[in-house]
């Protein structure tokens, strides 16, 4: 009973955009666990000693998070069902505060990335962040754009977040200095059509992003160390995507600002 219960709670929520990907499978395993012991409706002794299996207490958390959440789905129909108190805390951890870069700051590291003797991987790293700094992307966005994603209205970001696409605009000089970009890129890699590549002509990962700062040697964590951030340079290009639209009017929300917006790019 529960796994039929599991399979349609999870058609309604990935019906509603969610992936639910490790969610879907801890699930599937409560449900073997409660059928198991010939249980037909979530119990919370049954649940909090599942989610105990796990190895950490941050793990627990998650699993019985996920439990608690299908248990309030089926108590709205069905009260035999319990829904289990949240015993191992909450779920993730607390989110650091943002650190929010200068513009003078952003191109200090455009400028530190970017060295002739460092190539096309230079110009990649330089021309990534300064992309970040100036749209307000997610790095695995900006990772992810193809050539064909180019277009003289701006960027076409495809099935992102909530399998949702999106048109972000390109002030000139962000045109411009992607166009000289792609004129050092195109012969590089000429069969990607990834419009950032690695210097292996393939794909650059968005976790490889934090290896840009490294890139840029001293300098570039000269002017890491003075924003307080040496220890996490990888995190050095959200907080550059923090930065999009800082000069917009309003100034909204935090997850707002970084989704819209055109500034000058550093490299102009």
């Amino acid at each position: 009973m529960l796994t039929q219960a599991v399979e349609s709670y999870l058609a309604v929520r990935r019906a509603a955009g969610f992936a639910l990907r490790c969610g879907g499978a801890h699930l599937k395993s409560f449900a073997a666990f409660s059928e198991a012991r010939k249980q037909a409706y979530i119990s919370s002794d049954l649940a909090i000693e599942w989610a105990g299996m796990a190895r950490s207490v941050p793990q627990r958390a998650c699993r019985l998070g996920t439990v608690i959440r299908f248990a309030r789905y089926l108590r709205a129909e069905d009260g035999r069902h319990e829904v289990p108190p949240a015993v191992f805390g909450a779920e993730g951890w607390p989110r650091p505060s943002p650190y929010v870069l200068t513009g003078k700051q952003i191109q200090q590291l455009v400028i530190a990335v970017w060295r002739p003797k460092y190539g096309i991987c230079g110009a990649t790293y330089s021309t990534l962040f300064a992309l970040l700094a100036c749209t307000g992307l997610r790095v695995s966005e900006a990772t992810q754009l193809r050539l064909d994603d180019i277009t003289p209205d701006g960027l076409v970001i495809r099935c992102t977040k909530f399998c949702k696409s999106r048109l972000v605009p390109l002030h000139e000089t962000a045109q411009a200095g992607l166009s000289r970009y792609l004129q050092q890129r195109r012969p590089f890699a000429p069969l990607d059509d990834h419009v950032f590549v690695s210097v292996r002509r393939k794909l650059l990962l968005a976790a490889c992003c934090g290896h840009g700062i490294q890139r840029g040697g001293k300098a570039s964590w000269a002017a890491a160390r003075t924003w307080g951030c040496s220890a996490h340079a990888p995190f050095l290009a959200p907080r550059l995507r923090r930065q999009g639209s800082r000069d917009l009017p309003g100034w909204p929300r935090c997850h707002h600002k970084t989704h819209a917006g055109v500034i000058h790019l550093p490299w102009s």
